[in-house]
């Protein structure tokens, strides 16, 4: 999305990218999984490892611990092995299980409020991202990472869905 075309949404692989606002933006994507497995692949930690990290970025989730529950502290560090770390890290706010999750970006003083809704209509799940961040230029430099990373990510998501939905004792 460049100048001009903020309110515009971007399209990829089936999620929408859209920035509403100078200040925020929503990302939304229907998984063909039940909210519940949906919910879980983004609170285990063992199944955030799986696809949060585009593959195409050469780095891996090193590190993941999530203390899901109102006030618990996440931290996920990635990188390319021992050379180039990076982290996200912050605090959940509010956790309504297959329902909604709310936390907080303290990586830096940039950082956004995340708010995550898993919506089940017939089996699928509408899940819609919205984040809101203090500044018009914080946004700015999220936009790029937003559009290329979360579809990709949303993808790999997918296919973990296709194997959580079809284990045995998931259904």
């Amino acid at each position: 999305m460049g100048a001009g075309r903020d309110s515009e949404p971007a399209m990829n692989n089936g999620t929408k990218v859209e920035r509403k606002s100078e200040h925020e933006l929503v990302i939304t994507r229907t998984f063909n999984a039940p909210a519940r497995i949906v919910f879980a692949a983004w609170t285990t930690p063992e199944l955030l490892k799986r696809w949060w990290v585009p593959k195409s970025s050469g780095m891996v989730l090193l590190s993941c611990e999530a203390d899901v529950r109102a006030g618990g502290r996440y931290r996920f560090e990635f990188g390319h092995g021992e050379s180039k770390r990076m982290a996200f890290f912050g605090k959940y706010v509010e956790v309504i299980p297959n329902a909604r999750l709310v936390w907080t970006n303290e990586e830096s003083d940039e950082g956004a409020i995340s708010t995550l809704t898993f919506e089940e209509k017939a089996g699928k799940t509408i899940l819609v991202l919205h984040e809101r961040y203090p500044s018009k230029e914080a946004l700015d430099r999220t936009m790029a990472g937003m559009e290329d990373g979360m579809p990709e990510s949303f993808a790999q998501l997918d296919e973990l869905l296709v194997i959580l939905d079809a284990s045995p004792g998931r259904s």
